[in-house]
């Protein structure tokens, strides 16, 4: 029992110290994805929805692909960090547009959730949902300023670069 105890705490040493910053965001993430697609599945039960397997191997992959954001956002990190360091800017990037990819996604798996609970039949303090929206509200802010901080001329012009 001892060295599954330590192959456990190691295991997630390493992935702690390998993560970072993003380490308590994806540890949140993949328990808000179990704890989404319980409760998900419950409350199509409750809906009397048809619980098949072609829609719970979508609801699986879009929660992988889900993974796949917060690498981009950490790639957009490292390229910014990157690029800052080219130019002579010395800066330090922990992850910044990586963690707010995993919050957001966090706090919109908790409004899936709180979603699902209500669906079920689950008593709902009248003040959580708002609260949860007004945290991812002021996330999306968040990512907002952190990209016209970097946004080009014409961005801010409000040119289409697309």
């Amino acid at each position: 029992m001892d060295k599954i105890k330590i192959a456990v705490v190691s295991f997630f040493a390493v992935i702690s110290s390998w993560l970072g910053t993003l380490a308590i965001p994806v540890y949140i993430l993949i328990a808000c994805n179990i704890i989404d697609y319980s409760t998900g599945i419950t409350a199509a039960c409750v809906r009397k929805e048809e619980v098949s397997s072609y829609r719970s191997i979508v609801g699986i992959a879009k929660k992988v692909f889900m993974y796949l954001l917060i690498v981009i956002g950490v790639f957009v990190d490292l390229m910014l960090q990157f690029m800052f360091n080219n130019l002579g800017i010395p800066v330090s990037l922990p992850f910044v547009v990586g963690c707010l990819v995993a919050c957001w996604l966090v706090l919109n798996e908790m409004l899936s959730i709180l979603e699902n609970m209500c669906d079920i039949g689950v008593p709902m303090p009248p003040f959580l949902v708002p609260l949860v929206e007004r945290i991812k509200k002021t996330a999306e802010k968040k990512g907002d300023d952190v990209k016209d901080s970097i946004g080009t001329k014409e961005e801010k012009d409000g040119k289409d670069l697309h």
